[in-house]
């Protein structure tokens, strides 16, 4: 079973792709532990620190995914990517508040390496979860459960086997659907580079993943990292 791809005309156009993906079965969410927590806020420190006083859009992972955005005809200080939209906010309110423990995971992971992290729950979702270029008439429901959506042609998008849209821009914002909640069990977890070294990133916050996940929601974890020779994520069942 095919859980995870990317389409071939992604891989065409982003050839030194490299994603991380975990399938995360039977976890435990729920508002996030001491431990959790504290963890959270001292990575937010340390990021900070690391940053210093330096601009976003000169950390190689972040000007990488605006290049990428640039590829399907986003601008991308239009439209940040999910990473650098998280970084701009805890660069300038100091702090990010804790939302569960998936979501809190899924953002302490992603400001420690400057890349999109993305925790889906799948459980409303038919089929195989495709990276592909959008062709206009798919549907997308933002956050909050406003009126549906239709991605631009063009745009790259996550989407399940009946055009159901679970992000669009790429990594710029999630669907309403797929949004990790309390109640969340089945989770798709994804992390994503495009520059150089992103391989050995990815590799490094996927395992950062899995820890934190053991640690702290339980679950039957499966995972995998993909690249234009791997573009699949085939589990057994």
């Amino acid at each position: 079973m095919i859980i995870f791809q990317y389409d071939s005309q992604i891989i065409e156009r982003y050839p030194n792709l490299v994603g991380g993906v975990i399938l995360a079965r039977d976890v435990r969410n729920a508002e996030s532990p001491p431990g959790l927590r504290e963890d959270f806020l001292g990575e937010q420190q340390a990021t900070l620190a690391r940053l210093g006083d330096s601009a976003l859009s000169t950390v190689e992972s972040l000007a990488a995914w605006r290049q990428a955005f640039r590829a399907f005809g986003v601008k991308p200080t239009k439209y940040r990517s999910a990473c650098e939209a998280l970084l701009r906010r805890l660069t300038k309110q100091g702090e990010l508040p804790s939302i569960n423990a998936l979501v809190d995971i899924a953002n302490l992971v992603s400001i420690r390496y400057a890349l999109p992290v993305a925790a889906f729950d799948i459980g409303a979702l038919q089929g195989s979860v495709t990276v592909r270029f959008a062709m206009g008439t798919e549907r997308y429901t933002p956050l909050g459960k406003r009126p549906p959506e239709h991605p631009k042609p063009g745009e790259v998008i996550f989407s399940d086997d009946t055009d159901l849209v679970i992000a669009r821009r790429w990594c710029w914002r999630q669907s309403d659907e797929s949004a990790a909640r309390k109640d969340s069990s089945s989770i798709l977890i994804t992390i994503e580079a495009h520059h150089a070294g992103g391989k050995s990133q990815v590799e490094a916050g996927l395992n950062d993943l899995r820890s934190l996940l053991k640690q702290h929601t339980g679950g039957e974890i499966a995972s995998t990292v993909l690249s234009a020779e791997n573009p699949q994520f085939i589990l057994d069942d």
